[in-house]
C-alpha cells in the first residue's frame, strides 16, 4: 500500500435544470435490461485497482453489456492477480507509464479511472488522446477548471466522457425524480442532504490534500450537491457555507472535516446540507413540496436504498448499483442512449463549480453567486 501511495504521489507531482426522460422506458425499469440483448458489449479497462475498482469489477460480473477487457495499475502483483481472476490477457495489462499504448488495442473501448482525485485530470486526458472513451470516478477533478479541460480534451478527441454517478440509475431514486418531474409533490420548497461517516486510517489518500483536493466535501458531500440538483430539478443560483474542524491533526490544512452548506434555486426552493468525516449514520435525502414529500434513507450507500413518500413506501427492487451503472453506460457509449439524469462530463463540471463556490464561501464567510 505504501509503495502504491508513493507512486501515486510522485505521479501527481509530475504530472442544470435536469432534463426530462428522453425515451419511452419507464422511470423505474432497470436500465440494465438492455433494449437489444444481442447488442455489442462495452469492453472496459479498469484503471487503479484499489478498493472501489474491486467493487466495480465484482458488479460487472453480472453485467449484460459490459465486461472487463483491460487492467491498468502501478502494482505488477495486482495486474497478475486481477488478470488471472478476470481472465484479462497479459497484452491487455498496462502500468501508468505504458497505458498510452491502449491506442493500438482494439480490445478496449473505454477506460474507467478510479484512481485518487488528483490523478483524474491527466489520466483522462491521456485516455482521450489514445482515442478511447473515459469514465471518471467522482469527483471528476479537483476543481471546475480542470474538469472543463477534461471535457474539452475528450470533445477534441471525439470520445465520450462520463462520470461514475451510480445513483443516477438507482430505481428508487429515479422513482422520486419521476414523481417530482410529474408534479406529484407540487411546488418544491426544500431539500435536505446529509452525508457523513467517521473516517478511519489517518494516512489514507482521502486525507491527503494533494491527492484528494479537500476532505469530506470532495468525497461524500458531492452526493448531497448532486442529489439536491436532481431531486429539486433545478440548478442552484447561490451558496453559503460554514466549516467546522475539531481535529487539526487528522484534518490538516485544506482537508475539511465538516461543512454545512446551503443552496438557493431559481424557483425559491432552498437546500440545507451537511458533509462530514466525523459523524456516523448520516446518509439521508429529504425533499419537501407543497403537495407531498420524499425521503431516502439510506440515500446513497451501496446497500439497498430505502425510501418513502407521502404516498407510501418505495418498493422498487435493489440491483447492485455498479451493475446498473455499467450496463447503462454501455448503452450511452455504444447506442447513444440518453439517461434520465445526465452522467456526462458537463454534469461533473457543474458539481465542481458548486464545490469551488462552497470552499470560497467557507473562506470568505460570504454568499457566493452561481451561474452553472
Amino acid at each position: 500500500m505504501n509503495s502504491r501511495r508513493d507512486f501515486l504521489q510522485k505521479l501527481t507531482a509530475s504530472a442544470i435544470a435536469i432534463p426530462l426522460l428522453s425515451s419511452v422506458r419507464a422511470w423505474n425499469e432497470p436500465i440494465h435490461s438492455a433494449d437489444n440483448p444481442q447488442g455489442s458489449v462495452l469492453r472496459v479497462a479498469l484503471m487503479g485497482l484499489g478498493g472501489y475498482a474491486s467493487i466495480v469489477a465484482e458488479a460487472m460480473q453480472k453485467c449484460k453489456r459490459a465486461k472487463i477487457s483491460g487492467l491498468i495499475s502501478g502494482t505488477p502483483a495486482k495486474l497478475n492477480e486481477w488478470g488471472t481472476k478476470y481472465n484479462v490477457p497479459e497484452k491487455n495489462r498496462y502500468n501508468y507509464e505504458t497505458f498510452d499504448d491502449i491506442k493500438n488495442n482494439p480490445d478496449i473501448d473505454v477506460v474507467y479511472v478510479t484512481t485518487p482525485n488528483a490523478l483524474h485530470h491527466d489520466q483522462v486526458i491521456r485516455v482521450a488522446r489514445a482515442g478511447k472513451h473515459a469514465i471518471s470516478e467522482k469527483p471528476m477533478a479537483l476543481n471546475a477548471k480542470d474538469a472543463q479541460e477534461m471535457v474539452d480534451a475528450c470533445s477534441e478527441a471525439g470520445v465520450k466522457l462520463l462520470v461514475g454517478y451510480r445513483m443516477h440509475f438507482e430505481p428508487k431514486t429515479l422513482e422520486v425524480i419521476r414523481m417530482r418531474s410529474e408534479g406529484e409533490f407540487g411546488k418544491i420548497m426544500f431539500f435536505q442532504g446529509q452525508s457523513g461517516f467517521r473516517i478511519g486510517d489517518p494516512n489514507q489518500w482521502r486525507l491527503n490534500k494533494a491527492l484528494a483536493g479537500g476532505g469530506s466535501l470532495m468525497d461524500i458531500g458531492i452526493y448531497a450537491i448532486n442529489g439536491a440538483r436532481y431531486m429539486v430539478g433545478e440548478e442552484p443560483i447561490w451558496v453559503t457555507a460554514q466549516e467546522t474542524k475539531t481535529d487539526t491533526v487528522k484534518f490538516k490544512e485544506g482537508v475539511d472535516e465538516t461543512i454545512q452548506f446551503q443552496m438557493g434555486f431559481p424557483s425559491g426552493a432552498v437546500a440545507s446540507c451537511l458533509s462530514t468525516y466525523n459523524m456516523n449514520y448520516l446518509d439521508r435525502f429529504y425533499l419537501n413540496g407543497e403537495k407531498g414529500f420524499a425521503e431516502l434513507q439510506p440515500s446513497t450507500g451501496y446497500g439497498p436504498i430505502k425510501g418513502r413518500t407521502n404516498k407510501g413506501e418505495l418498493t422498487q427492487p435493489h440491483i447492485t448499483h455498479q451493475t446498473l451503472q455499467m450496463d447503462a453506460m454501455a448503452g450511452i457509449i455504444l447506442d447513444g442512449h440518453a439517461p434520465a439524469v445526465p452522467v456526462d462530463g458537463a454534469e461533473g463540471v457543474k458539481d465542481l463549480k458548486i464545490i469551488d463556490a462552497i470552499y470560497a464561501a467557507c473562506a470568505s464567510g460570504k454568499r457566493q453567486e452561481l451561474n452553472i
